[in-house]
């Protein structure tokens, strides 16, 4: 019997193609230039705390930008990088929008692979969310009303967060988080076993199963915004349709939202913008 590719791909090509989202990028090199010259504003005019530690290890911290007002919502943000790349000082920039909004904003670092699996880095991920949920009211958060963030492998780590049980394994409430905005997201994860990642994501099927968001959804009170750019390949809105159909058929709310003209990059621009509509969800969510 021939093998058989996830998603009817033909092969490693079709699936690179559809995943890399430099393919289809406007200027890369000009998106990454924007977040770090953002990311050095918002540290340079932003109150902040950083590298505020949430584990044992090096890697477990978090960026933190407070609310000037106690009792403030909180969005926190989990960045992107396909869990092999990238940090959260290199997207300091998403707390502008939110801080304008008077949020607290948490961005979080987490290990990167080859150095751990992606198990591990989605118990440090639950670690960060659970340490922001206990100690978040010292930086002038509301632990109740927390919005969960991220983008493109973040989307993933975020949507795992909707999958935890909270209460079984944290002590915590089984439905923590007041929603979640989830950009350009993986949530069915077993094609990329076969991309050009697989050297440093190192894959297997349990491993696959055990961290497909799509395939472990539960009953869930918190409310979900799926959105993508309209100028990234097909494959990632599919992946934002498919966790969309599998939240709703669980009895939970989503919604889903094309940013027009966007590429894989550009669709985290908006938020820096307290008037997007990104932004909007976050304070709609939020109940502000």
């Amino acid at each position: 019997m021939a093998f058989a590719f996830p998603h009817g791909f033909a092969g490693q090509p079709e699936i690179d193609e559809a995943y890399d989202p430099f393919r289809r990028a406007h200027d890369a090199a000009a998106s990454n230039r924007h977040f770090a010259e953002r990311s050095e504003e918002a540290r340079r005019t932003l109150p902040h705390r950083l590298g505020v530690p949430y584990g044992p290890t090096l890697a477990e911290t978090l960026d933190i930008f407070p609310a000037a007002q106690p009792g403030a919502p909180v969005f926190f943000f989990v960045h992107g990088g396909y869990w092999r790349a990238r940090a959260a000082r290199d997207f300091s920039c998403v707390a502008l929008g939110p801080q304008a909004m008077g949020f607290t904003t948490v961005v979080i670092d987490y290990a990167l692979c080859p150095t751990v699996t992606l198990d591990e880095l989605v118990r440090q991920v639950r670690a960060a969310a659970a340490w922001t949920l206990r100690h978040i009211a010292e930086f002038n958060g509301d632990p109740g009303r927390i919005v969960i963030g991220g983008s493109s492998a973040g989307g993933h780590l975020g949507a795992m967060l909707l999958t935890t049980p909270w209460r079984a394994d944290y002590g915590l409430p089984n439905d923590p988080f007041a929603g979640a905005v989830l950009l350009s997201g993986l949530y069915d994860i077993a094609p990329l076993r076969y991309s050009y990642l697989q050297p440093l994501i190192q894959l297997d099927e349990a491993t696959v199963r055990r961290n497909s968001p799509m395939h472990l959804v539960r009953p869930s009170a918190t409310p979900l915004l799926l959105a993508w750019g309209g100028a990234e390949q097909a494959a990632f809105a599919e992946q934002s349709q498919g966790l969309h159909t599998a939240w709703q058929q669980a009895g939970n709310r989503s919604e889903l939202l094309v940013l027009p003209g966007a590429d894989h990059f550009e669709a985290m621009v908006p938020l820096e913008q307290p008037d997007s509509a990104l932004c909007r969800a976050l304070r709609g969510f939020a109940g502000t």
